[in-house]
């Protein structure tokens, strides 16, 4: 080939590049093309050895608030950051799972990595390990194939996976050995490494109930207010629920009503810290009175105010309120 043809091939490849370039720019998001400033994600990449712990990390980090995509194979990994990139925000927080289940296409995976690093694409990468005793435990616990050793010696497949992972393993940002550690133990380790700086938020989901109509089934507390006065023997707020004010004066201004919302304030500041320190991530505290219109309303309405104010993440629900001949109500703002 003379050097005139090998410039015009040369030529035809850079507008070729440039026609691509083009090409994504018009297939980003409105905006994006022009502003050019991808917007701030964190990407995890989940992989390690099979029965290390990947899945109930993968659990965790979804409870985290993780957007999470699992079995993927290597060669898409990019593509997925470039999305995230100029999605507007819409996708901030993305877990990929990659492992050796993708088989052939999991050669590629150090190679990708590399070219990651290389265009400066940012990624965190998590490599969940055990020790072999630990794996061939849980294997024979859960009576599953090795994906590695679908027909041989578990052993043998744990060795080739761990000779195959070696490369993947030394590019790790953070590697956690699982052999010894308790599901709990592995969440508080999770929310360390990839928790919001604010710390974990609760969810507290209050709700108001009638014992008539059962007790909920998902509740974590149930309080029982049917010792409180009952505005239902007084004909002038038999109707009006316990969000109305003239209901709500009438029974807090009954001394036991006073001292019960004062020990239960001082049980709920002690608790809750406590559940969240726990490492639980909802939290069901149900009120109930004889037809969840009244007492139990206004209680449950005082314990979304006192935790609310305090900065606790929650919700405010009346589930049998409206089954009662409710004539006069005030709806929160929730």
């Amino acid at each position: 080939m003379d050097v005139s043809r090998r410039e015009e091939t040369s030529m035809e490849k850079e507008n070729d590049r440039k026609a691509l370039k083009e090409e994504r720019n018009e297939t980003m998001p409105h905006g994006a093309a022009e502003k050019g400033a991808p917007h701030p994600y964190r990407l995890v990449i989940v992989t390690g050895m099979s029965g290390g712990g990947k899945t109930q990390a993968c659990r965790f980090l979804e409870d985290l608030g993780y957007f999470c995509v699992d079995n993927l194979p290597p060669v898409f990994i990019p593509k997925f950051a470039e999305l995230c990139a100029h999605s507007a925000g819409h996708i901030a927080n993305v877990v990929l799972v990659v492992d050796t289940r993708s088989r052939e296409f999991f050669d590629t995976f150090v190679h990708v990595l590399e070219d990651m690093d290389r265009d400066g694409q940012k990624y965190e990468l998590l490599f969940m390990d055990a020790t072999d005793a630990a794996i061939i435990r849980r294997y024979k616990e859960t009576r599953r194939r090795h994906p590695m050793a679908p027909s041989s010696r578990l052993s043998e497949g744990i060795a080739k996976e761990r000779a195959q992972l070696a490369p993947v393993r030394q590019k790790a940002t953070y590697i956690v050995d699982t052999s010894e550690l308790r599901k709990a133990e592995l969440k508080t380790k999770i929310i360390q490494l990839f928790g919001n700086p604010d710390g974990v938020k609760m969810n507290i989901n209050v709700l108001s109930f009638g014992f008539k109509f059962g007790v909920p089934m998902d509740a974590d507390m149930v309080l029982d207010v049917r010792f409180l006065p009952n505005p239902f023997y007084i004909d002038s707020l038999r109707h009006k629920s316990g969000a109305v004010p003239d209901v709500s004066e009438y029974i807090s201004k009954w001394p036991v009503t006073q001292e019960f919302l004062t020990k239960l304030d001082d049980m709920l500041t002690f608790l809750m810290p406590q559940y969240i320190k726990e490492g639980k991530n909802q939290f069901v505290i149900a009120c109930g009175c004889t037809g969840g219109m009244h007492r139990s309303v206004f209680v449950a309405k005082h314990i979304y105010d006192f935790l609310g104010a305090r900065g606790f993440q929650t919700t405010l629900e009346h589930r049998d309120l409206m089954k009662n001949d409710v004539r006069e109500h005030v709806r929160e703002e929730v």
